[in-house]
C-alpha cells in the first residue's frame, strides 16, 4: 500500500514490536499451507532450462519429513546445521527442516573454499553439512579439519553421504516439531569485517517477525498476491532478508533462478513467470540499463528494489523509461532489517538511501556517539535490545562486547541525512569492501595474496568501477626473484579464487614497492583508497 508521508510519520510515532512470544518461521509457513496447500510457494528454473514448482503444502511436507530425519540423526535443539546450497527448491526445505528439528541454520555460500567451510564449522559446532553435487567435493574436503560427522548430499549420491531424498522418503509424513519460540536462536550467518575471520552473526526468530513487520511492509510493500524475486542467493544473509523474511512470512509466490546473470535472460525470466516485485543488486540493474529497447520485454512489474551498495542515476532513469517503474533503494546488513528505505509512495531522490524505517530507530552518531545535526555526515547506528537487529555473536562474548560498547551498536556506514529526512551514503568508517552487494573484509584477500609464494605483503580496498560501483583492488609487494607481469596479475588472481570465495579476489592488482604505514606498523588502506578514489565520479 503506498504511504503518504504523514502516514509515513505516524507510523515512526506509534510504532509498537508486539513480538508473539511463540513465533516462529514453521508455525507462520503451515499456516500459509493450512489456508491454500495448493498454492505455488515457489517456481524455480535453472541455466539449462529444466523447471520445477513447489506447493505450500509440499514444501511443509518436506520440512517436516527431513525435520523428523534430522531429529533421528541426533540434532537436538538449538544445534548448528550447516547449509551450503546454490538457488534450489531444497534450500528452503532444508532451512525449514533444521527449525522443525529445533536446529539452527548456518547458510553458506556455495562458492565458499575449503578452509572457509571448515572454519564455519569449527566456529558454529555443526557437525551436519547438508550440501548438493556443485559443493559436495569442497564440503569433503573439509570433513577432516571440522566437527563434520553427518553429511547430507542433495539430488545425487556418493560414498559416506546420506541421500536427501532417500532421509525424506524414509520419514514419516507428520512429525510433532520441536517447541520453538521468538527468542530461541535461529541463524548464524557469517559476516565479513576489517581484521581476522568472518563472524558469526546470531539472529533469533524474532528478527524474522521483525522483517515481516519492517522489511516485507516499508520497503517491499509485498503481500500474498504477488510473485516475489530476489536475486540473492541462499548462504547470504539477504535471503533471511527476502525470499525467507518476505516471501515466506506474507505466503506469496517466489521465483528462483540458478543459472549466472544474463541481462536479456532475467527479462525474458521476468515477463514468462509474470513478477511483480524484483529486488536485485546495482550492479544488475546497471546490466540491465545496457540492453537496447529494454521496454520490448512485457513486464507486469509493480516495484524494483535495489541494495548492496548505492544506485547511481543512469539505471534508475532506465527502468522507469523502459517499465513505468522507480527503483526504490534500501539499506541494512547481516546484523539487521531495513534499516533505511525509499518506502512506496515516497519520492526518490537518486542517489539517497531513503529515510529510516518505523521501528529500528536508525540514527547518525558521530564518534562521541551523539547524534549529529542534519547536514553532517555520522555513522548509522541503533540502540542495542532492539529486536530489528542481531543479539550477538555465536558463543563470542568478547565480540558482543566490542559490537555494544558505548551504547549503540555501529554499522560502519557512514551517511549524511538532508532536511527533508532522506539518508546519502557518505562510505565506509572502516576498510569493508561492498562491492556487487557483496561485503568483503580486506584481511581476506590480503591473508590469500600473501600464501602465495610471490608476495611479501599486501593491501586490499575498494576502488571505483563503472559497473560495479566498486571492485577489489590489491596493492602487492612482491619477493625477490618475482617481476610485476600480467602473467603474474592472472597467477594471483587464480590463486586467491583458490585459497578463498571466488567473488573476493582482487580484479585489480598494482605492484608496489613500500605501502603507507601508521608508526606503529598498521597499513594505512584509507591513504590508497583515497589515491584510488582521486577524480573519479561516483554519477
Amino acid at each position: 500500500m503506498r504511504m503518504a508521508r504523514e502516514d509515513y510519520e505516524r507510523e515512526v510515532g506509534s510504532f509498537v514490536w508486539d513480538i508473539p512470544a511463540g513465533y516462529n518461521i514453521v508455525d507462520v509457513v503451515e499456516a500459509h499451507a493450512a489456508r491454500n496447500p495448493k498454492k505455488v510457494a515457489l517456481h524455480w528454473e535453472d541455466a539449462e532450462g529444466h523447471r520445477r514448482a513447489l506447493t505450500y503444502g509440499e514444501l511443509v511436507d518436506q520440512a517436516s519429513r527431513l525435520g523428523a530425519a534430522l531429529m533421528k540423526l541426533g540434532v537436538t535443539k538449538n544445534e548448528p546445521v550447516l547449509h551450503l546450497l546454490p538457488r534450489i527448491p531444497e534450500a528452503h526445505v532444508a532451512q525449514l527442516g533444521t527449525f522443525v528439528a529445533g536446529g539452527v541454520a548456518v547458510p553458506c555460500s556455495e562458492m565458499l573454499r575449503v578452509k572457509e567451510i571448515a572454519y564455519r564449522a569449527q566456529a558454529s559446532g555443526a557437525r551436519v553439512i547438508v550440501a548438493d553435487p556443485s559443493t559436495v567435493d569442497a564440503a569433503e574436503q573439509a570433513r577432516g579439519g571440522s566437527p563434520l560427522t553427518t553429511f547430507i548430499l542433495v539430488g545425487g549420491e556418493r560414498k559416506g553421504w546420506l541421500s536427501f531424498e532417500k532421509l525424506l522418503a524414509e520419514a514419516p509424513a507428520k512429525t510433532s516439531k520441536v517447541k520453538i519460540g521468538a527468542n530461541d536462536p535461529m541463524t548464524i550467518n557469517f559476516t565479513s569485517g576489517t581484521t581476522g575471520n568472518p563472524k558469526p552473526v546470531v539472529h533469533k526468530h524474532h528478527w524474522m517477525y521483525c522483517h515481516h513487520r519492517v522489511t516485507a511492509r516499508y520497503w517491499w510493500d509485498a503481500s500474498a498476491d504477488d510473485v516475489l524475486w530476489a536475486t540473492t542467493a541462499p548462504g547470504w544473509a539477504k535471503w533471511y532478508w527476502s525470499p525467507v523474511g518476505v516471501g515466506l512470512t506474507t505466503g506469496a509466490t517466489q521465483f528462483l533462478y540458478n543459472g549466472r546473470f544474463e541481462a536479456e535472460r532475467y527479462l525474458e525470466l521476468l515477463e514468462r513467470y509474470r513478477v511483480t516485485r524484483l529486488c536485485a543488486t546495482p550492479t544488475e540493474y546497471r546490466l540491465f540499463a545496457q540492453v537496447p529497447d529494454m521496454g520490448r520485454y512485457k513486464l507486469v512489474l509493480k516495484d524494483a528494489l535495489s541494495a548492496g551498495e548505492p544506485l547511481n542515476v543512469e539505471p534508475i532513469q532506465a527502468f522507469k523509461r523502459a517499465f513505468g517503474v522507480t527503483i526504490r533503494d534500501g539499506y541494512g546488513q547481516t546484523e539487521s532489517v531495513c534499516l533505511v528505505c525509499n518506502y512506496p509512495g515516497l519520492p526518490v531522490k537518486p542517489g539517497s538511501m531513503g529515510v529510516p524505517t518505523p521501528g529500528p530507530g536508525a540514527t547518525l552518531i558521530d564518534e562521541q556517539g551523539n547524534p549529529v545535526k542534519r547536514g553532517e555526515a555520522g555513522e548509522i547506528a541503533v540502540r542495542p535490545g532492539n529486536p530489528a537487529i542481531f543479539d550477538g555473536y555465536w558463543e563470542a562474548p568478547e565480540l558482543d562486547r566490542d559490537a555494544f560498547a558505548g551504547g549503540w551498536y555501529r554499522t560502519g556506514d557512514l551517511a549524511r541525512m538532508d532536511e527533508e529526512g532522506y539518508l546519502f551514503f557518505e562510505g565506509r568508517a572502516d576498510d569493508v569492501i561492498l562491492t556487487s552487494g557483496y561485503r568483503i573484509g580486506p584481511f581476506e584477500i590480503e591473508d590469500a595474496l600473501v600464501s602465495h609464494p610471490a608476495v611479501v605483503e599486501a593491501a586490499a580496498i575498494a576502488a571505483p568501477h563503472k559497473e560495479r560501483g566498486e571492485i577489489v583492488k590489491a596493492f602487492v609487494i612482491l619477493a625477490k626473484g618475482y617481476a610485476p607481469s600480467e602473467a603474474l596479475v592472472k597467477e594471483l588472481q587464480e590463486h586467491v579464487k583458490r585459497v578463498t570465495a571466488p567473488y573476493k579476489y582482487p580484479r585489480a592488482i598494482d605492484f608496489v614497492t613500500e605501502l603507507p604505514k601508521t608508526t606503529s606498523g598498521k597499513i594505512r588502506r584509507g591513504e590508497l583508497k583515497r589515491r584510488a578514489w582521486e577524480g573519479w565520479d561516483r554519477g
